[in-house]
């Protein structure tokens, strides 16, 4: 079975993809000497956007065309997870291994004086986790196909239904 056609694996592949992106640029920006430019990380969005993006294009291309948007918040915030956390587990492991980079981030942060790699770790899983969870917010409201079940239940609701004693039923348009 082709892997891009995997309707039960989608948050672990595009989660793994989503970390290998974030480990590349990661690579990319300490080549460059731009690893404590803070605002080089409005980049890792774009990362997240695309694998999320993906996945729950994914799912809908493996599920018939559906996505709700109960499965498209599931799918997303895990889908996030996994790489955000695959990342975190990298970092940890690269910054106890580079005492230098260690040593540059305490020497060029707010507050560096308290980091460490556990520290710092943490805050980037923290930051990733909570700052992409707009954004699967905002995909699952855009990408979701499928009605919600109170419309469906609405809809075979009786058109006449008898008010309670002295109370005014509203009427339904």
């Amino acid at each position: 079975m082709n892997i891009w056609n995997r309707a039960t694996r989608i948050p672990e592949i595009y989660g793994t993809i989503i970390a290998l992106g974030l480990i590349v640029y990661f690579f990319i920006m300490y080549a460059a000497g731009l690893v404590n430019v803070i605002a080089l990380r409005f980049l890792n969005l774009a990362i997240v956007m695309a694998g999320v993006y993906f996945a729950l294009k994914q799912f809908k291309r493996t599920h018939n065309g559906k996505l709700d948007y109960f499965n498209a918040l599931v799918i997303g915030c895990s889908t996030v997870l996994v790489g955000v956390a695959t990342f975190t587990v990298f970092l940890f492991v690269y910054l106890n291994l580079d005492k230098n980079l260690m040593s540059s981030l305490a020497e060029n942060q707010p507050l560096g004086y308290y980091l460490d790699p556990y520290i710092a770790s943490a805050a980037v899983f923290f930051e990733g986790v909570f700052s992409n969870a707009l954004l699967v917010y905002l995909f699952a409201n855009f990408l979701a196909t499928d009605t919600p079940a109170v419309d469906r239940v609405a809809d075979k609701l009786p058109e006449k239904v008898e008010p309670m004693r002295g109370h005014q039923m509203p009427q339904r348009t």
